[in-house]
């Protein structure tokens, strides 16, 4: 017994290492996304401008332009992973992510109505707006996966979130299709996209996602043992249904204010989990902060890479890990098919 003890403290330790290793990677490619542009800054210069603010162009472009572009990468790709995590625990799915449950459809589909009725570019008022679409669209999942026979199931939540998805994003395209005007003002956020993001909008969506990151953290042993299956969780005692339910609750905060900020950014939600998992083992309340660090180290480097290679402030970050995430994909359902065959 005291073996196992003195092994799994090692194992804390190790995992605990690379947590703090993987953080100042962060806090350094964060740094440097925002020194990196047609005008290089150095670090002094970037500090400078956060802590000692004086008007001066140099400090205008850190603080109106670029640090907010990275604050929104950092917070949209922290959610989007912590969010596809709870997904594949809640759906037993290593395939699972957060447009599963129809968010990123539900956002995107109440923004282009939002504009075609009113009109004007994606300002702070349709923050608000494709944050409700998104909560909206999994409540509606998680009400219709819980009727019938697959009620409370994860195979419920899969075929509610894939009918919802379909329908919203047919009506999207729809609406695009006769509203050219709407398609110009939206095709970058809906391509997945930090380019032009203000503080404020930052402000509006970061209380949300901060929000979740902690609860998401708090249940990390919950979400454990829902990845077991449900029958393995209600042997041990737990209330499958309640806890599946805080945890839709904790992904339409994250996800929904991920989207609401920066657009349906796909495949971050299914990668980083998944390779996270690989590296660290099963338990949720690893997976919860390696993820988040992930996420948001991903989504930051991608749109820095975009930037840089396609020479285009406005590159979509969406497109940018498209070129990455489709093939992890494809890999990912083959090894898995591969498997169960």
């Amino acid at each position: 017994m005291t073996g196992r003890k003195a092994r799994l403290a090692a194992t804390g330790s190790g995992r605990a290492l690379a947590l703090a290793v993987l953080l100042g990677l962060l806090v350094l490619v964060a740094m440097s996304a925002v020194a990196l542009g047609t005008v290089a800054m150095p670090f002094s210069t970037i500090t400078a401008a956060i802590f000692r603010f004086d008007g001066s162009r140099d400090h205008l472009l850190v603080t109106a332009i670029r640090l907010p572009r990275v604050l929104a990468a950092l917070l949209a790709g922290s959610a989007l992973a912590v969010s596809g995590a709870i997904m594949q625990a809640v759906t037993n799915n290593p395939l699972a992510s957060p447009g599963l449950l129809g968010i990123n459809a539900g956002a995107a589909f109440t923004v282009v109505c939002v504009m075609t009725l009113f009109g004007a570019g994606i300002g702070d008022v349709y923050v608000w707006f494709a944050f409700l679409g998104a909560g909206l669209a999994a409540i509606v999942v998680y009400a219709l996966g819980s009727l019938g026979a697959v009620g409370h199931s994860p195979l419920g939540l899969v075929l509610a979130g894939a009918i919802v998805a379909t329908f919203l994003t047919s009506l999207t395209t729809a609406i695009l299709v006769f509203d050219q005007s709407t398609l110009d003002a939206v095709r970058f956020w809906t391509a997945g996209s930090v380019t032009g993001r203000t503080m404020a909008q930052v402000a509006t969506v970061a209380p949300y996602i901060l929000t979740g990151l902690v609860a998401a953290l708090l249940l990390g042993r919950q979400l454990t043992t829902l990845s077991l299956g449900t029958d393995r969780a209600r042997a041990l005692g737990q209330n499958p249904a309640m806890w599946r339910g805080a945890a839709v609750a904790i992904v339409i905060l994250l996800a929904g204010g991920a989207v609401a900020l920066a657009g349906p950014i796909g495949f971050v939600g299914l990668v980083v989990p998944h390779i996270v998992r690989l590296c660290i083992g099963v338990d949720y309340r690893w997976i919860i902060p390696f993820s988040a660090l992930g996420g948001a180290l991903l989504v930051v480097v991608a749109d820095t890479a975009g930037r840089l290679v396609f020479a285009s402030q406005s590159f979509p970050v969406g497109v940018t890990i498209a070129l990455v995430g489709a093939p992890f994909f494809l890999y990912l359902a083959r090894t898995r098919l591969r498997g169960e065959a």
